[in-house]
């Protein structure tokens, strides 16, 4: 029997739940470690770079960082399996990618910290079974969960903010949940991108945390069991009587996912362009050298960013890893030909979502080993 791949993840981890997904549904042969495993800090650290979870562990001893890498390294192999075909499609596929692992933390955050009486024991219980039984366990595991619930506040989740961040939440998940009554996936009948990304935030954190989950549950059935869908190997969709096995055809966008991007344009968009405004002048103040590191606990402190969104002025740390993917999204709208651009733009005007497209800072992020850097600067 051919040797497994190993995944260096946790269970309640919001973005080891998008990489975990992606393995099962190609059916690519895995076994999952936590972090705490010794193997980790004395073989996988050192080639990783950085502490972080998801990592992968090939058969032939290639490590790679990042759940965004791990997808990317499968679909490069394997003539891009998620990616539809057409550009509407694409576009949407890959802003889902982003909206889910990097716009969706505010609720992820507000649901799994403000909420103890239902989910400290079962979030206790994650946080002190990742790591190894040593005398400092429970004391690990205390500052651990401080520094989540820490987190949750930098992301934007305040007294002031709470209210709003659940009532965008609701609507958001209602019209996600419309659009689950036709298809059982974003695109049609088999998951794209966007998909595996959507599922970080909706899995880990409010799809299994014991307050957030009872709310999909009961009011979103749906979205449940897409959650539960984007974790079976097989295509899991018996109530659709006329499932198909592809994306939908002739490039549709349906209008149900329409509106999920409606509501979710509301913070998404204000936040990334004050993100952008903020990196750039800090950028412009601070000079990195290309090749040092854009993210993570090697990269400089950059700082927050306030915008307003359906009322309430938010502050939220300005993520330059946002810009990472998002470039994605531009780069592939700017590979289009130009009819294809104007089906793009007409139908990002009506999400709300067109201001992505200029929406840069004026250094690239590019991957470099296993790590997201900033690039030179433009001539």
């Amino acid at each position: 029997m051919p040797k497994p791949h190993t995944l260096y993840a946790i269970t309640h981890s919001l973005y080891s739940g998008r990489a975990r997904a992606y393995l099962i549904k190609h059916g690519i042969a895995f076994r999952e470690l936590s972090t705490g495993h010794e193997s980790f800090k004395a073989e996988v650290l050192p080639k990783s770079e950085l502490p972080t979870i998801p990592t992968l562990v090939t058969p032939q001893g290639e490590v790679i960082r990042d759940g965004a890498a791990i997808i990317e390294h499968f679909e490069a192999a394997n003539n891009r399996s998620c990616r539809p075909p057409g550009p509407r499609q694409q576009i949407i596929s890959a802003l889902f990618d982003v909206i889910g692992t990097d716009g969706l933390l505010r609720p992820a955050m507000h649901y799994r910290w403000n909420f103890p009486e239902d989910n400290l024991e079962f979030l206790r219980y994650h946080f002190f079974y990742s790591q190894r039984d040593t005398p400092r366990r429970e004391e690990r595991t205390e500052q651990m969960m401080d520094r989540m619930r820490y987190a949750a506040m930098i992301f934007g989740v305040t007294d002031q903010t709470s209210a709003g961040v659940e009532a965008l939440y609701l609507e958001y998940l209602d019209a996600l949940n419309t659009h689950f009554e036709q298809y059982p996936y974003l695109l049609g009948w088999r998951p794209c991108i966007g998909d595996f990304g959507l599922l970080a935030p909706m899995y880990a954190h409010l799809g299994r945390d014991p307050y957030p989950a009872k709310i999909m549950q009961q009011r979103a059935t749906r979205v449940f069991r897409w959650v539960e869908r984007m974790n079976r190997a097989d295509q899991d969709a018996p109530e659709y009587f006329n499932a198909g096995t592809e994306f939908l055809s002739a490039d549709e966008v349906p209008e149900t996912l329409v509106a999920v991007l409606k509501v979710l344009a509301k913070d998404f968009v204000p936040e990334t362009l004050a993100a952008a405004d903020r990196i750039n002048a800090w950028l412009a103040e601070n000079q990195p050298d290309a090749g040092s590191s854009a993210v993570g606990r090697l990269g400089q402190a950059i700082g927050t960013a306030k915008f307003t969104a359906c009322g309430d002025t938010i502050e939220a740390l300005a993520q330059p890893h946002r810009f990472y993917l998002l470039q994605r999204v531009q780069d592939t709208y700017r590979a289009l030909a130009t009819e294809e651009k104007s089906g793009v733009d007409a139908l990002l005007e009506t999400c709300g979502m067109s201001a992505l497209l200029t929406a840069e800072l004026d250094r690239r992020v590019v991957r470099s080993g296993n790590l997201e850097v900033w690039a030179e600067k433009p001539a």
